[in-house]
């Protein structure tokens, strides 16, 4: 079977589906812009789309959801659209009025899905709290967010949300999905006549709020942006028309996905709407956990991916710590080195810009696609051919170690604020260590000092309770720092606030160097320090697993921390580690520093003990870190680096 970017090449009608617009300020670009593929709405709203789908196409399959006996079963369109409206009717029974906000908190489960498109049926907006969250944040999001009804997954769920309504006086109902809710709102609604919903559905416009997502922040209280149907019913129609023919084209079976990322984030969010806007199947799955979530990978049979960085992160790990269970790591690490350069050349090729693969790469490509890559993809569910990665960057040569055993992934990049995202890598031109052009409706700037800016009809409405406009002359301020290359490309260097400046003077962005040293094995999160010091230092937390299977495959005169070549790293340890286990990070670092400045580079590290997570308060529900809240979890680590 050819793989993706073979397959792509004959596809190259698509290719300049939607061409890119660049200005340039002297040799420098500094906007880009791509016009619309699909005009925006004028009329209609999100809660349009199961009853569209129900008329058009009543037995198309449009999700699969699991049963109580762990089973499959799959909804047609028709049947999907009738679950929303008896849900809906149900609500409106329960006294929701137009308007109205819902605060769901619930993994990714079908009844999300459920409730999203039910709420926005009945004229109300769903609000997200994340299944993580403690009384204090739900009491927060509850009570700034009006709520007049909140809805928990289990009693988990149900006992922060009850404890956050104490603290404001209670008197907003509590349903339960574990004690039958959606059951019995179904049953409430029995007597609401169709012409009740249909009449919420006839009021809404594109302007209509449709959800208040709370920015999960790494300080402060997090903000509520407010998101229209029109963001999400444009952005949905956009990303469905760059990147739906493709992979109907490309592909010998219809898109489908599996849903795993959290629905309380708005990339989740995005990609749920963009799949019922496109027909495309989706199931759900409610853990980011690879071991978790291979199960349901290898049962549901998706085509195409939505994850983030960590999730590629892990495959790659566990496919190298699996290969070196059974002795075969030098072959696995042959089998990446393979696959990079024949994916550097075939993308090359594919965008006019070279030759393919010589045939001797071709050849060494094919034995690895049947002792590595495919294990590869069947740790992501055998089918899978396409992904989409973000929330933060990848490596490069994990964008295309992926590519060569034939998953290609894209990055994209967007914000809560922007109804996830604002670019994208197109399928047939892709270019890794890029997050792509402006989607289609949208534009990209950068400002005099670098920070991004965005602008289009994806671009929220405000944060509650501002006192002043979000959006300056329509172009929103990210906080992030970028450039856009000669295409409209754009590549994130780092955040504003995150930027360190050394005692020296030397700004240095953090997070590419970050990415890098996570992408390594036996990393598993990392922080790179150095603001007002003499130099740039990080800590480092270990995964147990990796290291338990790189010592138990040691070669035998494993070197010794600081024996290999390049500039010294000093690496400590606050937890008893093998030398060997030292030796591996140091030499990870200097790899990493290899890609920057003297100034820039990591001089001294600091193995930690425990891991950056989101139970400890360490990472966003999104995983990202907290970096505040991590450099004082570890302070007397981060002075040990400085002493």
């Amino acid at each position: 079977m050819p793989l993706p970017i073979a397959r792509a090449g004959r596809a190259a009608h698509l290719h300049d589906r939607a061409p890119v617009e660049v200005r340039r300020s002297g040799s420098r670009v500094v906007e880009a812009r791509t016009p619309y593929l699909v005009p925006p709405a004028t009329t209609g709203s999100l809660a349009d789309l199961p009853f569209r789908n129900a008329a058009e196409a009543p037995d198309a399959v449009v999700v699969t959801r699991r049963t109580a006996d762990g089973r499959r079963d799959d909804l047609t369109a028709a049947a999907f659209a009738a679950e929303v409206a008896a849900v809906a009717k149900g609500l409106v029974a329960s006294g929701i009025g137009p308007g109205d906000r819902i605060v769901l908190m619930c993994r990714t489960r079908y009844e999300w899905t459920l409730l999203d498109f039910a709420a926005w049926a009945a004229g109300a907006a769903v609000v997200p709290v994340y299944p993580t969250s403690s009384a204090d944040q739900a009491e927060w999001i509850v009570r700034d967010s009006g709520a007049v009804a909140v809805v928990a997954e289990d009693a988990g769920c149900a006992e922060v949300l009850a404890a956050g309504l104490r603290r404001i006086g209670g008197g907003i109902p509590l349903w339960r999905l574990d004690e039958h809710a959606v059951g019995e709102l179904a049953a409430r609604g029995a007597a609401v006549a169709d012409e009740a919903v249909a009449a919420r559905r006839a009021a809404l416009t594109p302007r209509s709020e449709a959800t208040l997502i709370y920015t999960s922040g790494t300080t402060g209280r997090p903000k509520g942006c407010r998101l229209t149907h029109g963001n999400l019913l444009d952005e949905a129609a956009n990303c469905q028309a760059l990147l739906q023919p493709v992979f109907e084209a490309v592909s010998d079976e219809p898109p489908s996905t599996l849903l795993f990322l959290p629905l309380s984030h708005v990339l989740g969010r995005m990609i749920q709407v963009a799949c019922v806007h496109a027909r495309i199947r989706i199931g759900h799955s409610p853990s980011l956990k690879p071991a978790e979530l291979r199960p349901d990978l290898a049962s549901f049979g998706a085509t195409f991916l939505v994850g983030v960085p960590y999730l590629f992160e892990k495959i790659h790990h566990l496919g190298r710590t699996e290969a070196q269970a059974r002795h075969a790591a030098r072959v696995y690490d042959r089998a990446a080195d393979v696959a990079v350069r024949h994916a550097r050349a075939e993308l090359a090729a594919l965008a006019g810009e070279g030759p393919r693969p010589p045939l001797g790469l071709r050849l060494q490509h094919r034995l690895y696609d049947a002792l590595v890559y495919r294990k590869v993809r069947q740790a992501m569910g055998g089918r899978v051919r396409y992904a989409i990665s973000g929330g933060s960057s990848l490596a490069p040569d994990l964008l295309l170690f992926f590519a060569g055993a034939g998953v290609l992934v894209y990055e994209g990049y967007g914000l809560t604020e922007t109804s996830g995202p604002s670019t994208v890598n197109p399928p047939l031109r892709p270019r890794p260590g890029t997050v792509g052009p402006p989607v289609p409706g949208s534009a990209v700037r950068i400002a005099d000092d670098g920070e991004v800016l965005l602008s289009g009809m994806q671009v929220f409405d405000g944060y509650t309770g501002a006192e002043r406009p979000a959006v300056t002359d329509g172009w929103f301020a990210t906080g992030d720092l970028g450039s856009l290359d000669a295409d409209g490309y754009l590549t994130i260097t780092g955040r504003k606030k995150e930027i360190l400046v050394t005692s020296g003077g030397k700004n240095v962005a953090p997070a590419p160097l970050e990415d890098r040293l996570r992408a390594h094995p036996l990393v598993s999160q990392c922080l790179v320090l150095g603001d007002g010091r003499a130099y740039v230092a990080a800590l480092v937390t270990l995964d147990p697993a990796a290291v338990e299977e790189y010592l138990a495959h040691l070669p035998r005169g494993a070197r010794e921390a600081g024996s290999a070549g390049g500039d010294a790293v000093a690496v400590g340890s606050a937890l008893p580690v093998h030398h060997a286990v030292v030796a591996e990070v140091a030499a990870a670092v200097r790899a990493v520093n290899s890609s920057v400045s003297r100034a820039e580079s990591i001089r001294r590290v600091r193995i930690v003990e425990g891991d950056f997570t989101e139970e400890r308060g360490l990472l966003t529900p999104s995983l990202k870190v907290k970096r505040q809240a991590v450099a004082l979890a570890y302070a007397a680590d981060v002075d040990r680096l400085y002493d």
